[in-house]
């Protein structure tokens, strides 16, 4: 079953369109990677999926039901970690859950249970009774995400859970994501972290222009841009022309050598890196280090989307 289905989805502002015929469908028990630069279309996608929004034009269903025809079983279904933090610094960190929990119809003992439940998820139960305000950035976005998960939902939204905070928070908030999704949630993921989406998501779409422009696998989306990698190679010592011979061998589509690092582009198909540390090994070269560069997210992100600067 699709967790999440956008049919013909169109957002305009004036004569402005803001999302344009998109469409897309997220399976149960992904976590689905959606990206895109400044002004792509992503948030307001997203204020759509989670009826912050209208849309102009198109439909969106969540577990096969239309938000717009059943927005209480919609609301229920859902959960949002927006981007700012959206919590009540002058109430307790279980008070805040508990509120937010309420709004999705807890009651008594249940409210209690999914709000103490909560804060113990995000490692928060030993400051039930503090107040957000004392908080560090990264408890106040773990706070955030237990609003979120108190009432139990199938889909989770978490738009850039992780901006601002120190390493331990946010590995911390990725081991939360893999565990959501590992108790059945299912979850879109947006980031401008690439590293974090490759991570953590097992097919990602990205949007450019209010439409999505490439979805898939990391591998897919890697293999869609490019067919090759990088290898990096410092010697210890160079005669200068150690990388010459190396431009015969399968694969190699270029070398370059500046003084004792030689620089190889290679068929990202072609595992012929040992094919190169014995043919330089064979002319007694000293290596020092190695260095093998794949394709990443980033490189498929800035070919798709441009390098220019975005407002």
């Amino acid at each position: 079953m699709h967790v999440l289905e956008i049919r013909g989805l169109t957002k305009k502002f004036g004569d402005f369109v803001a999302v344009d015929n998109m469409s897309l469908s997220v399976g149960q028990g992904e976590i689905f990677g959606f990206l895109g630069a400044n002004g792509a279309g992503k948030s307001t996608t997203i204020h759509m999926i989670c009826s912050l929004l209208l849309p102009t034009e198109g439909t969106i269903s969540i577990l096969g039901r239309d938000i717009r025809k059943q927005s209480r079983f919609a609301k229920q279904s859902l959960g949002i970690v927006p981007q700012d933090i959206a919590i009540y610094e002058d109430m307790t960190a279980y008070e805040n859950v508990s509120f937010f929990a309420g709004l999705y119809g807890l009651r008594g003992a249940l409210l209690k249970e999914r709000t103490e439940e909560a804060l113990a998820f995000v490692g928060l139960a030993d400051k039930a009774k503090s107040f957000p305000k004392n908080f560090s950035g990264g408890m106040k976005r773990r706070l955030n995400i237990a609003c979120a998960i108190a009432h139990k939902p199938k889909l989770i939204i978490m738009d850039e859970p992780t901006v601002g905070i120190d390493p331990q928070s946010r590995n911390y908030i990725l081991s939360s994501v893999r565990q959501l999704n590992e108790s059945g949630c299912t979850i879109i993921y947006t980031s401008h972290y690439m590293e974090e989406v490759e991570e953590i998501c097992s097919r990602i779409a990205i949007v450019d222009h209010g439409k999505i422009i490439a979805e898939g696998t990391k591998e897919q989306l890697t293999a869609s841009v490019t067919d090759a990698k990088d290898i990096v190679i410092e010697l210890k010592y160079s005669n200068g022309g150690e990388g010459e011979r190396l431009r015969s061998l399968p694969g190699v589509h270029q070398v370059r050598q500046e003084e004792n690092v030689i620089h190889i582009r290679s068929a990202a198909s072609v595992d012929n890196l040992s094919r190169i540390l014995k043919q330089l090994m064979a002319e007694e070269a000293e290596i020092r280090s190695v260095e093998e560069r794949e394709p990443n997210l980033e490189t498929v992100f800035l070919t798709l989307t441009g390098r220019n600067l975005r407002d």
